[in-house]
C-alpha cells in the first residue's frame, strides 16, 4: 500500500489550488472542498447539488455506514454556493463528462490530483491527501485534538494523530535534534 502524506506546506496547497482553477472549475472545487471539509473521497464524490445546499450537510459515511452531520468552514461556503447554481437539482458536484449524471469515480480523482501535484513538485499523494491535508491543518490551527478525531470518526487521539501526519513529524523533529554524546 503507498504511504500518502497531507500537504503540510500552505503555499504548496496554494499552488495545487491555483493550477486546478486553471485547469476547470470542477478539479478546483474537489480539491479546495477535500481540503476544507475533512471528507472521506468516497463520501464527497457522492455529494450532490441538494445535499451543500443549507448550512448543515447530513450523510451516511460509505466506510462506515454512520451518520455524520457536518458543516463547511465560512471561508469555503460562498464559493460552495457559487459552483453549485449551475447545477441541475439531483447532480453530482464531481460529475463525469461520461454518460448521463455520474460522478467521476476514485481513480479519475487519483489522476487528477496526481497530475496536478506533479505540476506542483508534491509527492506522496493520493485521495487520502486530502482528509489528511484538513486534518493536519485543522489540528495545527486549533490544536483540538478531541474535535477532529470527532470529525473523523477515529477510535483514539493517537490513531488521529498519527493519520494526518503529527507524529511523523514530532519524529523527524526529534531525528534533526538528536546528537549522541559520541559525535563531537
Amino acid at each position: 500500500m503507498k504511504v500518502v502524506q497531507p500537504i503540510r506546506d500552505p503555499e504548496k496547497v496554494n499552488a495545487m489550488l491555483q493550477y486546478l482553477k486553471s485547469i476547470n472549475e470542477r478539479d478546483y472545487m474537489l480539491f479546495y472542498i477535500g481540503i476544507s471539509a475533512g471528507l472521506r473521497i468516497s463520501d464527497m464524490l457522492q455529494l450532490r447539488k441538494e445535499d451543500v445546499q443549507y448550512a448543515h450537510i447530513d450523510i451516511v459515511e460509505k466506510k462506515t455506514n454512520k451518520p455524520k452531520r457536518f458543516t463547511f468552514p465560512p471561508y469555503i461556503r460562498k464559493d460552495v454556493q457559487r459552483y453549485i447554481q449551475c447545477l441541475s437539482e439531483g447532480e453530482y458536484l464531481f460529475r463525469s463528462r461520461q454518460g448521463d449524471n455520474r460522478p467521476i469515480d476514485r481513480s479519475t480523482a487519483y489522476r487528477i490530483l496526481r497530475k496536478a501535484a506533479e505540476e506542483c513538485g508534491i509527492r506522496e499523494i493520493g485521495t487520502h491527501t486530502l482528509r489528511k491535508t484538513f486534518g493536519y491543518h485543522f489540528y495545527l490551527k486549533s490544536k483540538d485534538i478531541v474535535a477532529l478525531q470527532a470529525l473523523f470518526n477515529h477510535s483514539s487521539p493517537e490513531t488521529t494523530l498519527r493519520y494526518v501526519g503529527i507524529n511523523q513529524d514530532v519524529l523527524d523533529k526529534a531525528m534533526d535534534n538528536f546528537k549522541p554524546d559520541w559525535v563531537k
